[in-house]
């Protein structure tokens, strides 16, 4: 068998040919949201059509089984469904076109197109849930990943296929870090998720990071925060579908997932409407399921295989640092970037708290010398941020404390190397040696 005719019975194999609508049910109760029909031969995922009074189609998600009855959810908030109406199914919801085509484009969980261009011939198919890889089978992390952010590639240096969170509360920086870190790269591919942000700041953020020299290896699936909550699920896992799609393909790819509180409020909204018991506030235990189902399709994969290099952003609210989305998604990641208010309102961008933050892998794949210094760095932070209100008043005598006087001294060079303007690219070496420069003679 010639690898021609391999290639073609995989594709047939693999192909998502939509299902026609031979099942169907009738509605039995709509609350404005939730679908209860009798019930028909369908899984949790699968899409249908919902006739309404002024003979348009409304799509339709089941989402679960009750007195065997099918339970759907609307994807459009306002729909004029009434009692009796026609469900019908067609696409069983499990298989996302992708391909090279995506490169370049902004669509939506559907993967319709959001930049008013038509959407081009996809050829190649990807489970929207991912496939499932054998932990043993994994390739090491062992290569450092520039991400073009000086005081991520010096003192929090990311390994590709490392998994990350970026907590924060609302206002300080977060989306300036991505679209930093989008730009600046070398990741082969980007594949951004934009999940229930607000619609205006999905257009700044394509139009800050869509350049002539990154559109072409950027992909975008945005979902603002007025769609339905399974469509905002939806984006992640196709955005997530479409990176292990670029891995398998042998390419390193950066995934960036904003945000994923949002997507476990979308959760939360789901099980809350299909009856599940709340726990802590008010999230049902399926979310807590959903974060490390979500995170651990990316990481490395197979021999031969590219890397999935993701980055999370968690919303701290009230900047309470042990919400349960950041406790259960902290638990799972293989490292977080925690961003300071307090480092905002001084000025300071990217926002990092040093101290506060940390990457699993850097000791493995760095040099002892950077090592070193990284401590070092860490060190005299922690120090100048335990005593700034003693120093700002006065209490401070140098002399006493060797690594406070050093920290004093060094203060403006140590949040110099943290802040970087928004146009400013750090490569990994450069951020390096300006580390590596610091403490020339005090380390």
């Amino acid at each position: 068998m010639n690898a021609l005719t391999q290639n073609l019975i995989r594709a047939a194999e693999g192909a998502a040919e939509p299902i026609q609508p031979n099942f169907f049910g009738r509605v039995s109760r709509f609350d404005g949201h939730l679908i209860e029909c009798d019930g028909f031969p369908a899984t949790i995922g699968t899409l249908c059509w919902i006739e309404t009074r002024d003979s348009a189609r409304i799509v339709a998600e089941v989402i679960g089984f009750q007195n065997k009855n099918n339970l759907l959810c609307v994807h459009e908030t306002g729909a004029r469904i009434s009692v009796g109406a026609k469900v019908s199914v067609y696409d069983d919801g499990y298989m996302v076109p992708v391909g090279e085509g995506l490169l370049g484009r902004v669509i939506d969980s559907l993967g319709q197109s959001l930049d008013g261009k038509a959407m081009p011939k996809l050829r190649d198919n990807w489970p929207i849930d991912g496939v499932k890889i054998n932990p043993l089978a994994r390739k090491p992390i062992d290569t450092c990943l520039d991400v073009g952010v000086r005081v991520i590639n010096s003192l929090l240096t990311v390994g590709q296929g490392q998994r990350l969170g970026i907590i924060a509360g609302s206002g300080v920086g977060k989306s300036i870090l991505l679209s930093m870190m989008t730009r600046f790269t070398e990741a082969d591919v980007v594949v951004v998720g934009l999940i229930g942000e607000r619609g205006r700041e999905v257009g700044e953020f394509v139009k800050a990071v869509f350049s002539a020299s990154t559109r072409k290896r950027t992909v975008v699936v945005a979902e603002p925060a007025d769609r339905s909550p399974l469509l905002r699920i939806r984006a992640a896992n196709r955005a997530t579908a479409i990176a292990e799609y670029f891995r398998d393909k042998g390419k390193n790819v950066l995934l960036i997932m904003d945000s994923l509180t949002r997507v476990a409020h979308a959760r939360r909204e789901i099980g809350l409407a299909i009856g599940e018991q709340p726990t802590s506030k008010g999230y049902p235990p399926s979310v807590v399921s959903l974060i490390p189902a979500l995170i651990e399709r990316s990481g490395t994969g197979l021999k031969g295989q590219g890397s999935i290099t993701s980055f999370y952003t968690v919303l701290a609210d009230g900047d309470d640092t042990n919400d349960p989305v950041v406790d259960t998604a902290r638990a799972i990641l293989d490292g977080h970037i925690l961003l300071s208010r307090q480092q905002t309102q001084m000025g300071i961008y990217p926002a990092v708290d040093v101290p506060a933050s940390v990457s699993r892998v850097m000791n493995e794949i760095v040099t002892p010398q950077q090592k070193e210094n990284a401590l070092v760095f860490r060190r005299l932070v922690s120090l100048y941020i335990e005593n700034r209100d003693l120093i700002l008043m006065g209490g401070y005598s140098p002399g006493q404390d060797p690594d406070l006087d050093l920290a004093v001294q060094l203060w403006p060079q140590l949040m110099g190397h943290v802040q970087q303007s928004l146009n400013e690219r750090s490569s990994f070496d450069d951020s390096v040696v300006e580390l590596q420069g610091l403490f020339s003679g005090a380390v």
